[in-house]
């Protein structure tokens, strides 16, 4: 049976998003979006696929899924419990993941709470050994306190267990004799070992990490087990999952390493921008991903997403940073993106002071925006759209969610108007440049606090509400061209699609450049390269179609933190002043200077094996003469560039083929979003189905 068809499956905070692409002719065949049924997301998925014709599900090669069901546990979603979680570690050592790095969260707030622990300390369990900084073994494993513990564990019916040892970064000898004793003593418990998980120094953060995946490890691997026995029943295609560095991985190895797949869902939309950016040619963007929930950015620079190794997940977000200490460290590669609770579902309210709010509360897929007529009272960028003239006022999804004005009018009326006294207008003029304040500072973070300026990068615009506000955020920080991409609506879902496998191997070096030789170096990176090759080739990846790159973690002796450089081209006679003159430059770069003379040191090998996907090239469409175009209707809807309201005409997407040109103001309608062209920006249609918008 012929393989012509993938499926990528993205779950979001208001819809589930099905994307079929056609391998054999390189285009969408299909694209779905339903509600995201939040207590039960699997639901959603299998609902879905279930709707895919016979004819796709014979001929599937994949399905790939982003999930959000590692986020969701940690934020405490309903019917998410977390397990029973215990820790083994160093003697004296059980309080780290509670001192931490000491931080505040918010330094002038008596009455801030931290994030609830994740294992409380009665469940901390501390065994006497002790290694040094290097490895050396300086107090072995006592084997007798161990055998005590594990009986305790299993008498108290722990589900899952993390194990992080002092120094174990540098030789996980302990960690590893832990580990096997608890496998023996006790069937199907969850073990999570930092030497597996984070092989980094930094005991707070890699304690941290390994305390999360061991939490999440019985969630994830329940919802995958799960979703994959019911996928089962209808398909026989193999199933991946999408990880928060921009790869895929397989159901087992995200059930073993769950932290890897926290934030995969935002990862799939800036790998759909660097598909998107590869076809046109572009190097340099940002991605801009609206959804219903949030809003986020992400950058390209020379064709490559910017990548950071720390996260806070759970973490309160404030203007678009997630808040230090807020949260719980993760350290393992995430794509770089700044998030706000800017979202379609957004809810607009009014303070004790009577000022107009934007979010963070979302309503979410269930009751959703008041106009969705489910239940909804509270206002929401929606229904603001919906107010302003600038949504359709009798359908969205071509036809499957029908809105209502009146719903929609009514909850600006009960919940802003008789508040503040804004009519119902006002208040939705009001509660769409708030949002759009907040999704700019987004975008500053990602370009402006990166060093880089927003005027070099062309914007990708996409999510069923990214292409709305795109106009105005552009203008505001002075991008000049706009892409939306054929389906915005559905974009991270395509996402998943043109992604190939990725995982990321790290030793620890903590070595200056005088005291590791090359050949040291040549035999980590070695070995670490054959650990990933074997991982891909497990997964079905073929050994052709493997890349490696090698990296290395730099930073001035007694710096507290570390920039990525590349490890690969060094031999014999230039590793030294490559490695000096690579890390100088990445250090000007990101800081504005260098310090020739200091000593440069290496915390971390870093190895990135890549398995990779055939990606189709998407098919030029054929032009077509547009003199007789006609709008299909013409719609008083406010325009935030003139401030007022415009007779302007409405376009059915549908209808628009490469070689159509127009200028705003003008509003596009299709399936799966809306995009609303501001005046001063022109419209053409590419050879590919985009639209790209340019500011005249």
């Amino acid at each position: 049976m012929p393989h012509n068809y993938r499926v990528g499956i993205d779950i979001g905070g208001t819809f589930t998003d099905l994307v079929i692409f056609n391998t054999k002719e390189g285009r969408i065949s299909l694209v779905k979006k339903v509600l995201t049924t939040p207590t039960n997301p699997s639901r959603s998925v299998i609902k879905a696929i279930s709707e895919i014709s016979n004819k796709v599900l014979e001929e599937l090669e994949f399905i790939i899924h982003a999930t959000t069901i590692a986020t969701n546990a940690l934020l405490g979603q309903l019917g998410l419990e977390l397990p029973k979680t215990a820790l083994i570690t160093t003697k004296g050592f059980r309080d780290v993941i509670e001192i931490g790095r000491q931080r505040r969260p918010e330094l002038y707030n008596f009455f801030v709470q931290r994030p609830s622990i994740l294992i409380p300390r009665r469940y901390r369990f501390e065994i006497d050994e002790r290694l040094r900084f290097d490895g050396e073994v300086i107090k072995p494993l006592n084997r007798d306190e161990l055998l005590r513990i594990i009986e305790e564990i299993a008498k108290e019916g722990f589900e899952s267990v993390a194990i992080s040892l002092l120094h174990s970064y540098a030789n996980p000898v302990h960690e590893k004799i832990i580990e096997e004793e608890l496998r023996k003593a006790i069937k199907d418990i969850f073990i999570s070992a930092s030497y597996r998980v984070n092989p980094e120094h930094r005991e707070f953060e890699r304690t941290s990490t390994t305390v999360v995946n061991a939490v999440l490890m019985p969630i994830v691997s329940r919802y995958l087990r799960n979703l994959v026995s019911n996928l089962r029943k209808l398909v026989r295609a193999e199933i991946y999952i999408m990880q928060s560095n921009g790869g895929i991985e397989s159901v087992s190895r995200a059930s073993e390493l769950p932290v890897s797949i926290i934030e995969s869902g935002p990862a799939s939309g800036v790998m759909a921008t660097k598909y998107i950016l590869d076809n046109l040619g572009f190097k340099n963007a940002m991605s801009f991903d609206m959804g219903g929930t949030t809003a986020k950015a992400g950058t390209i620079i020379n064709g490559s997403p910017l990548i950071t190794t720390e996260y806070e997940v759970g973490g309160k977000v404030h203007v678009g940073r997630v808040v230090k200490g807020s949260g719980y460290p993760v350290r393992f590669p995430f794509i770089d993106l700044a998030e706000i609770s800017a979202g379609g579902g957004s809810i607009i309210w009014v303070d004790e002071s009577g000022a107009l709010k934007v979010g963070p509360i979302s309503a979410g897929a269930d009751p959703g925006p008041a106009c969705y007529g489910k239940g909804g009272v509270s206002p929401t960028i929606t229904d603001a759209h919906l107010i302003l003239g600038r949504l359709n006022g009798s359908y969205l999804l071509g036809g499957d969610l029908r809105v209502y004005f009146n719903l929609a009018e009514e909850a600006f009326k009960e919940k802003i108007t008789k508040i503040n006294g804004l009519d119902p207008v006002e208040a939705a003029i009001g509660g769409l440049k708030i949002a759009n304040s907040l999704m700019s500072k987004i975008m500053r973070i990602v370009t402006v606090e990166r060093g880089i300026d927003p005027k070099d990068l062309v914007l990708v615009a996409f999510g069923g509400a990214g292409p709305m506000h795109a106009c105005s955020l552009a203008r505001e920080i002075g991008i000049r061209k706009i892409i939306i991409p054929e389906s915005p609506g559905l974009f991270s879902a395509i996402g998943l699609l043109v992604v190939d496998f990725k995982h990321t191997l790290i030793r620890s070096i903590r070595k200056t450049l005088d005291e590791v030789s090359f050949d040291e170096l040549n035999n980590i990176f070695t070995e670490l390269e054959n650990r990933g090759v074997k991982l891909l080739i497990s997964e079905g990846v073929n050994k052709g179609d493997i890349i490696i790159k090698r990296y290395f973690d730099t930073r001035y002796l007694g710096q507290g933190y570390e920039l990525i450089i590349s490890g690969d081209g060094l031999t014999h006679g230039n590793y030294l002043d490559e490695i000096r003159e690579r890390f100088h430059s990445a250090h000007r770069n990101r800081y504005g200077y260098a310090l020739i003379d200091e000593p440069i040191e290496i915390v971390n090998a870093r190895v990135d094996v890549l398995g990779m996907i055939s990606k189709p090239k998407l098919t030029r469409l054929r032009k077509r003469e547009y003199a007789s175009i006609e709008p299909i209707e013409h719609r008083e809807a406010y325009f935030e560039s003139t401030d007022e309201f415009q007779l302007v005409p409405i376009y059915s997407r549908d209808k628009l083929w490469p070689g159509f040109k127009a200028d705003g103001p003008l509003i596009i309608e299709q399936y799966d979003s809306t995009i609303i062209v501001e005046d001063g920006w022109g419209l053409e249609i590419d050879d590919y189905g985009n639209i790209i918008l340019t500011s005249v």
